[in-house]
Formats: structure tokens, C-alpha cells, sequence
């Protein structure tokens, strides 16, 4: 599994005068308003307003917009750390972070409950593989039952774990099933998987009770969509089952992985990478809560574009 050095063209570092200027229009930026599960436009214009204003910040949208490109790398890691250890990582961060978001796509929160930003926190008595778990977190796609889950989900850090553990992992699920057997395709390829719940949820379409990891559909409207938990799904045939296996042994074979610092922002294209995380330091219940491991996720949505079971 390798590991991603400081230098990889993943990562995007900000000038120094880049920063200066993201630190003062992060101070300025006013509190977002939504509409529904959105961003509301009125605040993407104010925000992208001042963002446009800064001389260097084209230069930065063009690069972070090409690394996402399902056509290029589809993921990257904004590099925010020196702006984050002047302005703190409460709400003239977050503004700043959103409204850098809102230039790749609309920010959007599905889960009724959970404001714009939603913490994952760390809870040692929780599931060790869900996400606020201590444990391994298998690679998946966020909302992979939904007919219209996020163009691309991102995780923002305000706290890596503090026993320098938790890498983040991700793989090009593409290039993987480009790795399996036609057999194996052709059986991805069946609405046969199942996965979780839902339920209070909004702008992601219908369930999709059951799906095919392989949709056949083009890169930027399609996904394939696996979650490692379907696999302890009841129902599942042998036959599909190890095909899901192949894919899952091809994914992480693939995967690559890079631990998160305080104000780094990872933005995956959910079209064409899975993501989850390494298990977390051992001795969790020895951290007070407050120093424990702390990511917020937001969603993003691109808008206009025509995708299957659009409503």
C-alpha cells in the first residue's frame, strides 16, 4: 500500500500571498444561509464575489477543477494548514472552506438531521467499522442506495488523531474493475446488492433498494457503487458475492493513502474513487473527547447536469 509523499501532485499548497488573501476574505465572508438541503445561491454569489476578487485565486480554481476531473486524477487535498493555525477552524474557516467548495459544485446536506457541515467525531463505544468508529472503515461510496447520491463527498480536518494514526485510503474504483474478469463484470453488472437504510434523507433521489455496482452508465453520470458492508447483506448469492470479492481484493490493492492534518480538505469524485479510513491509534478511551479525532463532511451536488433517475 503506497504511501503518498508530501510532494505528490495530489496535494494542493496555496502561495503565501494566496493565503494572506484567503485569511482576510475568510474574516470578511458572512455566515452562509441554505435553501432546503443547499447552499443557498444568493450566499455562493456573495462568497464566490470575494474569492474572485483575490488576483491569484484563478489560478487555484483552474488546478483544483482540473484534479477532480473524472478525466484526470478525480480527487485531491487542499492544503489549508497555515490558514487554519490563523483563523482557527470555527466559522471564519468554514466559510472559507465552503466557499471554496462552491466552486467545484453546489454544497449540499442530504441527511435532514445534520446541519451543513456534519461532524464525525470519535466515540470508542460505536460500531469500531462505521465512521465515528476507532476501527477499520472498509471502502465505499457515500450513499450508495440512493438513485442520485453526491457528485462528490469531502472531508475536512480539524483534528487528526492524536496518536498520528487514521490514514485515509482511497481507490480509483474504475481501474480496479478495469483489473477484473469479464465474468466478474458481467455479474457486477446485475441488480443484485443491497446496502443499509433510508430514511430522512433529501435531494439524492429514490432508494435504490437493489442495485448493480456496475450501472453502465458514462464516468461523470455513473458510479460504481460498492460498499465492503453489502457483503454481510442476507440474500446474496455465491456467485455475486464473489464477484463483489474480486472487486474488493482489486480495490485494495489499488488503494493508496495519506493521513489528514489539522485543515487539510480532501474532495473525492464519487463518480470514479471510494474512500475510507485505517484503523485509528490504539488507546482512544485514553484521549478526552475533545482531543479526539474530528472530520466534517459536507456533500456536493453538480448542478445541471442530466443523470439516470433524475426526477
Amino acid at each position: 500500500m503506497p504511501e503518498i509523499a508530501g510532494d505528490w501532485n495530489g496535494f494542493i499548497d496555496l502561495s503565501a500571498d494566496l493565503e494572506e488573501v484567503l485569511i482576510d476574505i475568510g474574516k470578511a465572508l458572512p455566515p452562509w444561509t441554505v435553501d432546503g438541503a443547499f447552499l443557498a445561491e444568493s450566499t455562493i454569489e456573495q462568497y464566490r464575489t470575494q474569492l474572485h476578487s483575490a488576483p491569484l485565486f484563478a489560478a487555484f480554481r483552474e488546478s483544483l477543477l482540473g484534479a477532480l476531473s473524472s478525466a484526470n486524477l478525480g480527487y485531491t487535498v487542499v492544503r489549508l494548514r497555515n490558514i487554519a493555525q490563523r483563523l482557527g477552524t470555527d466559522d471564519a474557516f468554514r466559510r472559507l472552506a465552503t466557499a471554496i467548495l462552491a466552486e467545484v459544485a453546489t454544497p449540499f446536506q442530504p441527511f435532514h438531521r445534520w446541519p451543513l457541515w456534519k461532524e464525525i467525531g470519535t466515540n470508542p463505544d460505536a460500531n469500531p467499522g462505521l465512521s465515528t468508529g476507532t476501527g477499520y472503515n472498509a471502502f465505499h461510496m457515500d450513499l450508495v442506495n440512493a438513485t442520485q447520491p453526491p457528485d462528490y463527498t469531502t472531508l475536512l480536518c480539524v483534528r487528526p488523531d492524536a496518536l498520528g494514526a487514521g490514514a485515509s485510503i482511497l481507490s480509483d474504483a474504475r481501474a480496479a474493475v478495469l483489473r477484473l474478469r469479464p465474468s466478474s463484470r458481467s455479474l457486477l453488472a446485475d441488480a443484485a446488492y443491497r446496502y443499509g437504510y433510508f430514511f430522512d434523507l433529501s435531494d439524492v433521489g429514490e432508494e435504490y433498494s437493489l442495485f448493480p455496482i456496475l450501472d453502465g452508465e458514462p464516468v461523470d453520470l455513473g458510479f460504481v457503487r460498492f460498499t465492503a458492508k453489502m457483503l454481510a447483506e442476507p440474500g446474496l448469492d455465491e456467485a455475486h458475492t464473489r464477484a463483489a470479492e474480486e472487486l474488493a481484493d482489486q480495490l485494495v490493492a489499488g488503494q493508496v493513502s495519506f493521513t489528514l492534518q489539522r485543515g487539510d480538505f480532501l474532495i473525492v469524485n464519487q463518480h470514479r474513487w471510494v474512500h475510507g479510513r485505517q484503523p485509528l491509534g490504539t488507546g482512544q478511551r485514553d484521549i478526552v473527547p475533545k482531543e479526539r479525532r474530528l472530520l466534517l463532511q459536507l456533500f456536493l451536488r453538480d448542478a445541471g447536469v442530466d443523470r439516470p433517475f433524475a426526477a
